[in-house]
């Protein structure tokens, strides 16, 4: 059997937003390994004194792309960047850019935004859901396009505890358009100043705006071939194209390195809640799987049909019958903290978790403050540059941040996407996988700690590398131990002080 997903990229013009980001990026290299695309037209900005192709030319290097690259050296000449920025008013594309993406696209993929939960309302607006206008009425232009796939979150509408695939407009404070309107009269202070009447419910400016575009997807995407991926926490590759890879430290990756490293050892987690983590991979699968069904589904409809139905939503989260909760997440890592040891791990690995966040706050007292407060005097008694406060002040940060979505339990339907899977061939199963029922989430956690140790640590996979951290692991467990009967000495031995002074 051929594929028909390999069959509807063939020849095809892409135009991506977010590709320099973890999912962006896979799905570049996804579709460069497994299609025969024509080109693919990436939206990128300068940064850090680089200009847009000098930030292309870094991919040549990227271990993401090295396996690809071995078999067709010169693939990546297939991706042509597109100057540009989502801040921008008018996303900063040159005229004679406009002209081409409105000349040649056949597919969006709309995958750009700030995933900061703590960043400035002006900032998540603007990227998040002015951006999202933006394209969609570039898209509109393009007379080619057959597919518009708007990546989103299964948290956009985290107001509630049973998610549909559907949309929630009733849960915004106001509608997008009047929020969009008030944004360009505002300036950024004065915007930003709005965000706790704005948000309302919402527990960050991320989960707000994201809810935001999706509304602008319902009202505004009337007759565009459109549809709305909704993933649940983005984490390492299962398998493609290389088992574990990740390039970020976000959301429970973030706790996971911190533990592994011996900095973070109290989280504010529940641990019967579900962890709604989905691989990488696995998402860049189903988008391209969805702008396939989604350019299917429309073509033989009429203008009406097309006006009259909604865009398809996907939500994408662990399948009911292969569910993962926290206390599975924290138990893999324990079982596996021997097995992918950091050779420069500070401290003995172990997290505990609370679910009450004032008992975590006094919790991080002891585990994180107080030991931090003891190593920085002892830098500072040498002479060297204090840190262990610092890095603890942006922790609990990124714990606060976490929380909501850490301590709390969320049901999510996903009927769109489990129709999306059945309609696939077998062959489309196994060239763009992204079947969540059948992953195993313990030979996917060896996967994903043995990633985060090279691509995170920057460790060496050798057999060596591994035994001197094993040996490094060991003496942080006697390190630890010890410590452990110290301080129940000390504490016995104040309790008897104490004891005697009162009788």
């Amino acid at each position: 059997m051929h594929s028909e997903i390999q069959e509807f990229y063939k020849n095809k013009t892409i135009f991506l937003t977010g590709a320099s980001g973890f999912l962006g990026r896979v799905i570049v290299e996804k579709l460069l390994r497994a299609t025969e695309v024509s080109r693919i037209y990436v939206l990128l900005r300068p940064k850090r004194e680089k200009n847009t192709q000098e930030r292309l030319e870094v991919w040549k290097t990227d271990p993401l792309f090295g396996l690809l690259l071995k078999t067709k050296p010169n693939v990546l000449d297939r991706v042509v960047c597109i100057s540009g920025d989502c801040n921008a008013p008018d996303l900063g594309i040159s005229l004679e850019d406009l002209k081409l993406l409105k000349k040649e696209t056949q597919v969006v993929i709309h995958s750009a935004a700030t995933v900061n939960f703590a960043e400035p309302l002006h900032v998540a607006l603007d990227t998040n859901t002015r951006a999202t206008h933006l394209m969609l009425q570039l898209s509109k232009e393009m007379g080619r396009l057959v597919a518009f796939v708007h990546v989103s979150t299964a948290f956009s509408n985290c107001v509630i505890h049973h998610i549909t695939e559907r949309y929630y407009p009733g849960h915004l404070s106001c509608s997008v358009d009047k929020v969009l309107k008030v944004r360009e009269m505002c300036d950024n202070n004065l915007i930003d100043s709005m965000a706790p009447a704005l948000l309302d419910k919402f527990p960050n400016t991320y989960t707000y705006t994201k809810a935001l575009a999706e509304q602008l997807v319902q009202t505004e995407a009337a007759n565009l071939p459109v549809c709305i991926f909704r993933p649940g926490s983005i984490v390492a590759t299962s398998m493609e194209p290389m088992p574990g890879w990740i390039d970020n430290i976000y959301g429970p990756i973030a706790m996971v390195y911190g533990a592994a490293f011996g900095v973070l050892r109290v989280a504010p987690i529940s641990g019967k809640a579900i962890a709604n983590i989905v691989p990488v991979d696995f998402c860049a699968n189903i988008i391209l799987a969805s702008a396939w069904k989604t350019a299917k589904e429309t073509a033989g409809r009429s203008p009406q049909t097309r006006t009259s139905l909604p865009p398809t939503i996907y939500n994408y989260v662990p399948n009911e019958k292969n569910l993962i909760t926290n206390d599975d997440f924290t138990d893999y890592v324990d079982r596996h903290r021997y097995i992918f040891p950091l050779r420069k791990a500070i401290w003995y690995p172990y997290l505990i978790s609370f679910s009450i966040q004032w008992v975590f706050k006094l919790a991080a007292i002891f585990y994180h403050l107080i030991p931090g407060y003891l190593i920085d005097f002892g830098l500072w008694a040498q002479g060297k540059k204090t840190r262990m406060i610092k890095m603890y002040s942006k922790i609990h940060k990124t714990m606060d941040a976490l929380s909501p979505f850490s301590t709390k339990n969320w049901s999510f339907e996903t009927a769109n996407t489990d129709r999306l899977w059945q309609s696939l061939s077998p062959v489309d199963k196994k060239l763009f996988d992204f079947d969540m029922k059948s992953l195993s989430w313990d030979a996917y956690f060896i996967r994903a700690l043995a990633g985060m140790r090279i691509y995170l640590g920057k460790e060496d996979p050798s057999e060596e590398s591994l035994e001197l951290g094993k040996k490094h692991m060991q003496r942080l467990h006697v390190l630890h131990r010890v410590l452990q009967f110290s301080i129940c000495c000390g504490v016995v031995a104040t309790a008897k002080w104490l004891h005697s002074l009162f009788l």
